[in-house]
């Protein structure tokens, strides 16, 4: 054993984790360099594109396939990801649906939400798989490896929550809610994952669940403002219950919904995949 090299003579997990990250910010930087010069931002579309070739990359230093990160792509991959974008709108439903019985959000239809919601679903797409390979991806599976689960879910939950404290809506009570609500729900994505050892089920729910956010209710996702299929009204001076412009990720019964869902995937026994 040694600083480097584990009990197997292998390569250790951090010194992984080290490479991955060393290895993505060779491809990215040059990559935001020409899009600066030709005066454009890089797309969340390219961004996952650029962090799957950097995962390939490194599976293909530790000669394993790209498959023990993104799980076999087959038919139970296909079905998992169809679970998770079911479980993803019922996170986001069933918070709207006790707003909307309480009378604290209304919606009606809006006129202009077909083509929004058609515009947003390829966007909403990239930026769930950039975001699951990042945070699920090879990083987050080098950390369990190395540290343990509980270590590597705190830890990759600290990095997701940071990334969207900048966010548009962070402010007063919703920033309470939607910092608490963000870091569970990087809990949540890491046990899907953990639950099926594939990226299949994360990315369905994180999808889903933006889409039927943003795309359907027409509310903010994680503080971006979106167009949506439906245009709400938020009662005014309720944040805290709402999420105001942040979207339901603030609100309390958003919060209350990804603790439920994290709770029954703890506790569904059919969900793990066979061996």
């Amino acid at each position: 054993m040694s600083v480097r090299l584990n009990a197997h003579g292998k390569l250790r997990n951090g010194w992984w984790a080290a490479i991955f990250m060393a290895v993505l910010t060779m491809l990215l930087l040059p990559c935001l360099l020409a899009s600066q010069h030709f005066g454009r931002e890089l797309s969340i579309a390219e961004q996952a594109v650029i962090i799957l070739a950097a995962t390939w990359i490194c599976q293909r230093l530790r000669r394993m396939p790209l498959s023990e990160v993104l799980g076999r792509l087959n038919g139970v991959w296909a079905r998992q990801l169809a679970l998770g974008c079911g479980l993803g709108a019922a996170l986001m439903l069933a918070p709207a649906l006790v707003l909307a019985l309480g009378g604290w959000i209304s919606w009606r239809p809006n006129p202009a939400g077909l083509d929004a919601f058609t515009a947003s679903l390829a966007v909403m797409a990239a930026v769930a798989v950039a975001e699951e390979l990042m945070f699920r991806g090879f990083l987050f599976q080098r950390f369990v490896a190395g540290l343990g689960v509980w270590p590597a879910q705190i830890l990759i939950g600290g990095l997701f929550l940071l990334t969207h404290l900048d966010n548009d809506g962070m402010q007063g009570a919703a920033k309470v809610w939607a910092g608490i609500n963000i870091f569970l729900a990087s809990i949540l994505f890491g046990l899907a994952y953990l639950r099926t050892q594939s990226l299949a089920l994360p990315i369905g729910i994180h999808f889903m669940a933006n889409v039927t956010q943003g795309g359907i209710l027409g509310l903010g996702v994680s503080g971006a403002s979106e167009q949506g299929l439906l245009a709400p009204h938020l009662a005014s001076g309720l944040t805290w219950l709402t999420g105001g412009s942040f979207g339901l990720e603030a609100s309390l019964p958003g919060l209350v919904a990804v603790i439920v869902l994290l709770v029954i995937l703890v506790r569904w026994r059919g969900l793990a995949t066979p061996d």
